[in-house]
Parts: structure tokens; sequence; C-alpha cells
């Protein structure tokens, strides 16, 4: 066997570099699949591939479509699972189908297979697509934090250790007190069901977890009031906060890690009637920035925001309530310039993600780093892009429009309900509209709305109540592609719930001439949006109809998130 193995690496590899290996692995007692990876003589894949043919296994290249059996992931720990890379894919006739990264690795799998009580059989896949594997299979498991409450008991409840490390791992609880698994259960289920808000809220005989997932909060799982002061003690530990303080509010921040990834954990307490409520923004550092092409634009909007990213001057407001993505619509606007001959310079609050070739600044109010104060430092950085996180006040405001009339490019966000309203919001914060009128070039309105799981999405011929809803909209049976509803049905990748994932609706007021004389002579954002839709302003509601018709959305979507037209 180890004749065919050295003579199928003898293709792949020059002799040079496998004497080195085999005379490591004499010295070192290592396995040669793993000496040939970390000395980088071979991709992973191609090692796999290799071993697969001499040691007649199978050999995949990920684990895309299959679905691990409930057998696997109900008999084995997740630590298990995690630190041997194993994962099952394939249960038939009393022989369990594990892929593994580790040819040699023989004493995990005689365990796994007494764990299993079954024969396995092993296939060879990459160590990345069964990470990604693990993290689906267990996911689904929603009895997980029932587990780590069932195994409180009365007298664990002082064992709150007050040591958290600088990045604290979510799927490490083999030894923990039964308090910190818990609260690192709650964490780790709310990120694999892709939760952007963990909200731990007291009542008078319970406290409720609550999950924040696609923009909608969902009730999960009950903590028994007894252990309501561990619990907020443990997390209040987790973001160094002063765990005695519990008559005002308190803000404090951590890292956690689920895997390779590092999560930023922002959290706030509040006291309320029942004891102090607590809400946890979970930000993912290793999310990557999307491209304009990713966040929902039609090729008008994206052809008109590639635009206005390339001008030399001027402002640019994105508009929308807290949570409708105005960041990361700029975030992508940035990444289309080219940072390598433009000086491109931000002031945030907070900086969700590092962008490569870009200096971001973070706003520090207790230290005088307003954004204010920031602009003022900023425009002395000789920037040619600036984004400022959010214009608040008159001062900021006045920097802002400053900085785009002298020659500078400035994005920022505003807090309005359409984009006509922005322009109402500066004059209202003590701007004179002729600042306005010259410096601003487009606002940019947008809201967040679910999309349909690809899995169980299906289409239907609408009902009474979808007629009802329709006509809201005004849209025709006729209007609809085939007569056709798309909607999803629920499943278990969506959690039930018929969507997985947003995407955005866009409203672009380009700022024209007639619209400068408007914002002169003070008129009111409904005038203003008038004269927008004449020159074909393709409003919020608008955009969300076409991305209905598109099979994106849903009707409820849409009447969610946005108000009537004006006509």
């Amino acid at each position: 066997m180890k004749d065919i193995l050295l003579e199928k690496l003898a293709e792949k590899l020059p002799q040079e570099k496998l004497d080195d290996a085999l005379r490591i692995e004499a010295e070192s007692g290592q396995t040669l699949d793993r000496i040939i990876l970390r000395k980088q003589y071979l991709p992973e894949d191609e090692i796999l591939q290799t071993f697969a043919d001499a040691l007649g296994y199978p050999f995949r290249v990920d684990l895309e479509g299959i679905k691990v059996p409930a057998s696997f992931s109900d008999l084995v720990p997740i630590e298990f699972s995690r630190n041997y890379s194993l994962i099952g894919i394939e249960e038939a006739d009393g022989v369990m189908t594990v892929a593994t990264c580790s040819p040699f690795e023989i004493h995990p799998m005689d365990d796994l297979a007494a764990i299993l009580g079954m024969e396995v059989e092993p296939v060879f896949v990459p160590r990345a697509a069964i990470t990604i594997h693990i993290n689906r299979a267990y996911r689904h498991k929603a009895d997980m934090v029932d587990e780590a409450i069932e195994t409180i008991e009365e007298e664990s409840l002082d064992d709150l250790s007050t040591f958290v490390s600088e990045s604290e791992d979510l799927l490490d609880v083999a030894n923990k007190a039964p308090i910190i698994k818990l609260v690192n259960m709650v964490l780790f289920q709310a990120l694999k069901m892709r939760a952007s808000d963990v909200h731990i809220q007291p009542f008078e005989d319970r406290v409720q977890i609550r999950y924040r997932i696609d923009g909608v909060l969902y009730d999960m799982e009950s903590v028994p009031k007894k252990v309501q002061d561990a619990v907020i003690s443990r997390v209040k530990v987790m973001g160094k906060m002063d765990i005695a303080e519990r008559r005002i509010p308190q803000d404090g921040r951590a890292t956690i890690k689920i895997g390779d990834s590092e999560v930023d954990v922002r959290i706030s307490t509040v006291p309320t009637n029942h004891g102090e409520r607590i809400v946890m923004r979970l930000l993912d550092k290793t999310t990557n920035v999307y491209k304009l092409d990713e966040i929902g634009l039609s090729p008008d909007h994206l052809k008109t925001l590639r635009h206005i990213a390339h001008l030399s001057h001027g402002i640019i407001f994105v508009t929308g309530p807290t949570g409708s993505g105005k960041t990361t619509t700029l975030y992508a606007t940035l990444s289309e310039i080219d940072s390598t001959t433009k000086n491109i310079i931000t002031i945030e609050d907070p900086i969700e993600y590092h962008l490569a070739g870009i200096s971001q600044i973070q706003v520090a109010d207790k230290k005088g780093l307003t954004f204010a104060a920031g602009l003022r430092s900023l425009l002395r950085q000789d920037p040619d892009v600036m984004m400022i996180g959010e214009v608040r006040d008159e001062q900021t405001a006045r920097i802002a429009i400053q900085a785009a009339l002298t020659g500078h490019l400035v994005f920022s966000t505003l807090h309005t309900n359409d984009s006509a309203g922005a322009v109402s919001r500066m004059l209202d914060i003590g701007v004179e509209p002729y600042l306005v009128a010259s410096s601003l070039i487009s606002v940019i309105a947008q809201r967040l709305v679910r999309v349909i799981c690809s899995e169980c999405r299906m289409e239907t011929s609408p009902s009474q109540e979808d007629l009802k809803l329709m006509r809201e909209l005004k849209l025709a049976p006729t209007d609809l592609p085939n007569g056709q509803l798309a909607r999803g049905g629920g499943c278990d990748n969506c959690f039930n719930t018929g969507y997985t994932g947003r995407t955005a609706i866009y409203e672009m007021l380009d700022i024209s001439e007639d619209v400068r004389t408007l914002v002169v002579d003070r008129a009111s954002a409904t005038v203003i949006k008038r004269a927008g839709m004449a020159q074909g302003l393709v409003t919020l509601r608008a955009d969300g109809i076409r991305k209905v018709l598109e099979g994106v959305t849903t009707i409820e979507e849409v009447l969610r998130v946005t108000q009537m037209d004006i006509e």
C-alpha cells in the first residue's frame, strides 16, 4: 500500500520534496499528508485526491447538497466532530459514511464507530468543506440551549468565572461552568441562525431569549428565573462591565470566536422593573464587504451609483432608519473607488467592517473625538473621498458641506423616511438652503426586505388575501409573470420562515436644476419628491414591486417596510 502511495506522490512531487517529507515523517512521527500540507508542497485537495486514489477511498471536493444523518448529530458531540474534523454524510445498511481530511488518523474513526455503534467508511474531503458542514449540521440542534439549561444546578449558580479571555471560543464548552456554557450556547445558536441581535429580556416568571433574524424578532428559549442574575452577570463579565452596578444603563463590548471566525459583540444593559435587560449586537469580522452588484441595485441604480462614486466633489446622503443597510451601501460604494490613486478616509461610530487600503477613524465622544472634531482633522489629511458615519447636528453638517464645496467627495448617512426628506432635514438643523442646493449631488433612500428562501421557493396563484394586498400596491393579476406569485413554503434551511437573507430596495433622488431651485425656495419634501418623480424617480415602493415581480421578495415584505407613494 505504501509503495502505491509513494508511486502516486512521485507523479505529483519532485523527488527531493518527497524525500524531505519522508525524512520528516521518520524523524517526527507526523503523518505524511500533514507534512506535505504544512510544507505547502501540494494543495490540500490534490493531496487528498492522491491519497484517495492510492488507498482506494472516494474523494469529494465539497459537501454541497448533502444532509447529515440525524443519528450522527444526535449521538456525536460537536466538540468531537470539530476536534477531529469528522462529519457523517450518509447512513445505509448499518454503515455510516464519514467525511475526513486526515487519511492516517485511525483512532478517532474507531472512537466514532464506538459512539455510533456501527461501522464507519471514510470519504476524503478538504477540511474547510467539512468545517462548513459541521456548522450547518449542528446549527439545527435547537435543543442545545435547552441541554445547557438542564445542566444548571442550584449549587452551580455561584460558580461564575470572572475570567474572560481576549477572544472567547463559543464551541469550547467541554469544561466550562454551566452558566458559561448556557451563554455560549445562546450566542452560538444565534450566530448559526444568522441573528444580528440577541435580546435577554426578563419577565416576572422567566427570562426570554429573543433573536432578530433578517430584521424580525423571534422568541426562542426561556431561561429559568432563578438563573437570571447569573446569566446577566456572565454577559457583563464578557463585556468588561461593572457587575455590581444594576441601577444605571451600561455599554460594553467583547470578541467571541466560533471556529476560525471572530465576531464583535456590542452589549447594552438597561434596568427594568423585572431586572436588567440585555441586547447584544453581533458583528461578524470575517464577513466580506459586499460589492455594488450584490446589494440589490437595479441596472439603472447600479449605473447611477457607479457614476456618483467617481465624481470629484459633492455630498451624497444615504438615508433610512437604523438597520436598513445604509453602512453596507456606503462600504460597497467606497470599495468601487481606487484607493491606490485616491486618499479615502472614514470617520465612523462604530467601525463595522475593515476596508483594505482605507483609513478608518473610530469616534470617541468621551475623549473629545466627535464627528465634528474628527472632520476638522480629516480635512488636514488631504483626503479625496470622505465618509462620515452620520450627520447628527448642524456643526457636522456644515463641515461636511464645506468639504464638498472645496473639492472633496463626501458620503454620509441621515435618518429620514425617504430621499426628499433628507433635504428638509438639512434645512431643519440650520443649514442654509443655498449651501444644501450647491453641494448636494444625490440622496439615496433604502430599506431591507427579506429574500424568498431558495430551498423552499414555490410559485402559486394569488389567493383572495394576496389579491387584497396586491390592490394596496396597485398590482393587477395580469402584471404577475405567468399569473403566479413566488413565496417560500418554509423549511429547515430558513427555519420555516420562508425567507433566507435580505436585499435592499432603493430610491435615488438626483439633485437636478429643478430640484435645486425648489431647495433654495425651501419647498416641502412632498413637492421635491413630486419633482423627482416627474424626472423619473423610482420610489422605494416601486422598486419593491419590481422585486416582487422578479420573484425576489413578497408583497407582505414590501408593504411592511414602505409607505404609500404620493399621487
